[in-house]
């Protein structure tokens, strides 16, 4: 491997932590999330974020399906924000459906923790 990374083969798609309402520090889960996407560049995959908010800024459904239609992917990975929070069941519901219908090719992959969204894509792409 000659260090360089592939057009993005993975995209992931999660909340933006600086625009989920409460009273908390978003700046670990950024600094987690930045450190998992790195490790895709680490082993040549491509990759791109689609985040976005739940301050009501955001068309969810344009946002979401734009990034799934912009090219062919070889995974998607939905984040755990998304997935563990019983008030966001239906955004949920909604997120996959739209990997369904707009990246019917691309594998559906779920990390644990900001940091293993590469290991998430690798049990698919690798």
């Amino acid at each position: 491997m000659d260090g360089s990374v592939s057009s993005p083969r993975v995209l992931v798609i999660g909340l933006d932590p600086y625009r989920v309402p409460g009273p908390w520090d978003p700046r670990p889960v950024v600094e987690a999330i930045e450190a998992g996407v790195a490790r895709f560049a680490q082993h040549g995959v491509g990759v791109e974020t689609c985040l976005f908010g739940l301050d009501g800024s955001d068309d969810v459904e344009a946002v979401v399906g734009g990034a799934l239609r912009a090219r062919p992917w070889e995974c998607v990975i939905v984040g755990g924000g998304l997935r563990t929070a019983d008030d966001q069941i239906e955004l949920f519901e909604r997120l996959v459906n739209l990997v369904r219908r707009h990246a019917p090719d691309a594998a559906i992959a779920f990390n644990r923790t900001p940091t293993d969204i590469f290991d998430a894509a690798a049990r698919w792409i690798r």
